[in-house]
Order: C-alpha cells, then sequence, then structure tokens
C-alpha cells in the first residue's frame, strides 16, 4: 500500500476535505491494515472513519450505513462483501485487562481494524499501524491531518 504526504499536513477544515481525502484513503487500504486515528474531542476521527467505511459500501455496492461512535459499547463492525472492518473507540478503556478483553489483536490480517483513542492500545506493541493525527489550529478554526506509516512506502502528494 502507498500512502503519503510530502507537505505533512492536509488541510481538512471543510467536511468536503475531510471527505475526499477519506475517500482516496480508503483506496488505498485494505485487509490487514490497522489504522490508529488520534486526536482531540471532536475533531473529526469519527467522521472520517465514517467516510472510508461509506466509501467501501459505495465500491462493492451495498448500502450505505450509518457509522456512529463506538464510545459506548467500544467496537462496531461493518462487513461489506468480504471485508470485515472493526472499529475500536478506546476512550473509555482504561487499563490493559480491559484492553486485552476487546480481542484487537485477534484476526488482523483478516480484517480492517480501526482505532479511535490508540494511546492505550500501544501496550499491545502492535506493528505495521498507519497513524493518522488529527489536530486543530491554534485558534480552533482550522483541522488538520498528519498521514504517519513507518513501514510503508511514501508517495509524494497523497491528496
Amino acid at each position: 500500500m502507498l500512502i503519503a504526504t510530502r507537505s505533512g499536513k492536509i488541510n481538512i477544515s471543510k467536511e468536503k476535505d475531510t471527505k475526499l481525502v477519506a475517500e482516496q484513503f480508503c483506496k488505498l487500504i485494505g485487509l490487514g491494515d490497522l489504522i490508529l486515528l488520534s486526536g482531540n474531542l471532536g475533531v473529526g476521527k469519527t467522521t472520517f472513519i465514517k467516510y472510508i467505511i461509506n466509501c467501501l459500501q459505495r465500491i462493492n455496492r451495498q448500502a450505505m450505513s450509518e457509522v456512529p461512535s463506538p464510545t459506548f459499547n467500544i467496537t462496531n463492525e461493518y462487513q461489506i462483501k468480504k471485508i470485515l472492518i472493526k472499529h475500536y473507540d478506546l476512550y473509555r478503556v482504561k487499563n490493559e485487562k480491559e484492553l486485552n478483553n476487546l480481542g484487537i489483536q485477534e484476526n488482523l490480517k483478516k480484517q480492517i481494524t480501526l482505532i479511535e483513542w490508540p494511546k492505550i492500545a500501544k501496550k499491545l506493541k502492535i506493528k505495521n499501524s498507519i497513524s493518522l493525527i488529527f489536530k486543530y489550529n491554534k485558534n480552533y478554526t482550522e483541522r488538520y491531518l498528519t498521514i504517519i506509516s513507518k513501514n510503508r512506502k511514501i508517495i509524494n502528494g497523497f491528496k
């Protein structure tokens, strides 16, 4: 899979830009990909995931579904033809025991795994992940996305 940007930051302040970047990104991911989404509350992580899932549904000629945040139930699953997507929100997970009970590391190669609030998941020592870092500017008037992938070839000009 090829991903990245030379500039480092992609402006996603407008929702249409968030959608465009998510749709481009969805075409680059596949089974076995583990995507970690970090950033403040309300910065666009779940919206980005919604556009990824809806893009994959559209590509596979399936009806688009609602994509709510799994903040309270911690995980949502989506079956898109042969693609299983597991969407985790670890905001409320407080310790390793809770984390281990989620089974995040099971069947990673057979699904696409999306994890919001992944800080606690670092205890799992997950390798080969793609990090999406969402940030506001100083005035909270603009939002930016940085994509980091340590084990993948980088292309200039993703977007």
